[in-house]
């Protein structure tokens, strides 16, 4: 879906694919046919945006073969969809069993992270409509926190050097503009938005920039406004907002609470969980060691809020939190439009509140928008009718977008 924002600039919306299990072409085609399509139809849309997850060997493929590109091509305008961004985080096996830490691999400090980016940049220039503006890709926050030695940090540095200059060649030979936004992510080199200046500030703001995850955001106490505000003084632009929701437990000691959480407490994906610093000294309950992944972030809005987290929800639950310095936020990616198991909440007004910092001004600060609920397959109750979710938590988006003033655009 596209909307026009007061100051002329079009705005895109649309939900990302990597819900959807596929790392082969004949994949991806299908689920344009099985679930995305009929996303479409619920909404009574005539064109449906659609941030393509494509894994190593689906990028291989495409990049290898122009028939193939030009197949997907028509697949996405023969059923009302369009491409103006690709998530490029995970590299492949997004939907194995056991994913955890393995989506941070390969890093930046690979150089297959670096060809893998670029050839997917290659095949958005592809696809993107004629009439977008530019394409987005977006990446990893470099890495996982540890290890990250001095040379591997000077190797991510030099493989960004050559990402601008690969994203220049390729505007040069398509005349088309693809920027790459790196999503801070807790637990990651890059897990907040001031790490994001330090480790992302002076880049090309034309070519690289930073993909704002609402869900992650809220997960480690940020701000939004403060949030907003640090990156444009230091000239990282929004490339792509993903339009999510962390869960939240108000009172994590109530057992209410814990018997909810321990059900989000699933083995496929990494579940960060984190809480204000504050009164833990005075609880008595033992604070993991920084080695078992419970270390104080200085990062946040003001020295004298940072949190602490562990790596995973379960090793929250076994006592790596404590549970009375205030609320948990776990990085679960609930369903914009739907409360989870009471007394759990998400954190659908933080994202309000992004959306308005981003799009509630004179300006538009970013035109891409990606719903992104990768999780509907390990909630307690998995969805009977996916498309209708992912129908209903776009309606949720479209809604507060025309409240900020925003114009859908038919064109």
């Amino acid at each position: 879906m596209r909307f026009r924002h007061p100051d002329g600039t079009t705005v895109h919306l649309g939900y990302c694919s990597n819900v959807h299990q596929a790392e082969d072409l004949d994949g991806v085609v299908s689920q344009l046919a099985e679930y995305t399509e009929p996303v479409r139809q619920r909404l009574d849309a005539d064109r449906l945006g659609v941030g393509l997850w494509l894994a190593r060997d689906v990028v291989t493929e495409l990049v290898a073969d122009e028939r193939a590109l030009g197949q997907l091509r028509d697949e996405l305008a023969l059923r009302g969809l369009e491409t103006v961004t690709l998530n490029a985080f995970p590299y492949a096996g997004f939907h194995r069993e056991v994913v955890k830490k393995d989506v941070y691999l390969p890093d930046w400090a690979d150089e297959a992270r670096l060809r893998y980016t670029l050839d997917c940049a290659r095949v958005l220039a592809a696809l993107l409509p004629d009439d977008a503006e530019r394409g987005s890709v977006s990446t990893l926050p470099l890495a996982w926190r540890e290890p990250w030695p001095a040379e591997r940090a000077d190797a991510a540095r030099h493989a960004l050097d050559r990402l601008t200059a690969g994203l220049a060649t390729i505007e040069v030979e398509t005349g088309r503009r693809i920027r790459v936004g790196f999503e801070p992510e807790p637990g990651c080199v890059v897990e907040t938005t001031a790490q994001a200046v330090r480790h992302l500030g002076g880049l090309d703001p034309d070519r690289l920039g930073v993909c704002l995850d609402a869900c992650h955001l809220a997960v480690g106490f940020e701000e939004p406004s403060a949030a907003l505000d640090r990156l444009a003084r230091a000239g990282l632009p929004i490339v792509k907002l993903q339009a999510s929701c962390a869960v939240e437990a108000t009172g994590p000691a109530d057992p209410a609470a814990r018997a909810a959480l321990r059900r989000l407490a699933e083995p496929r994906f990494l579940h960060q969980t984190r809480t204000p610093r504050g009164a833990e000294s005075l609880s008595g309950v033992p604070v993991a060691s920084p080695a078992a992944g419970c270390e104080p972030s200085t990062d946040l809005p003001g020295a004298d809020a940072p949190v602490l987290g562990t790596d995973d929800l379960g090793e929250a639950l076994e006592g790596g939190l404590p549970t009375t310095s205030g609320p948990w936020r776990t990085h679960f990616h609930a369903p914009l439009h739907a409360d989870p198991e009471p007394p759990l909440r998400t954190t659908a007004g933080h994202l309000t509140d992004v959306l308005a910092g981003l799009l509630g001004g004179p300006t538009a600060l970013c035109d891409h928008i990606e719903v992104e609920t990768y999780t509907w397959s390990v909630l307690p109750e998995p969805p009977t009718d996916l498309p209708g979710g992912i129908a209903a938590e776009l309606a949720w988006a479209r809604d507060r977008l025309t409240g900020l003033g925003l114009k859908e655009d038919p064109s």
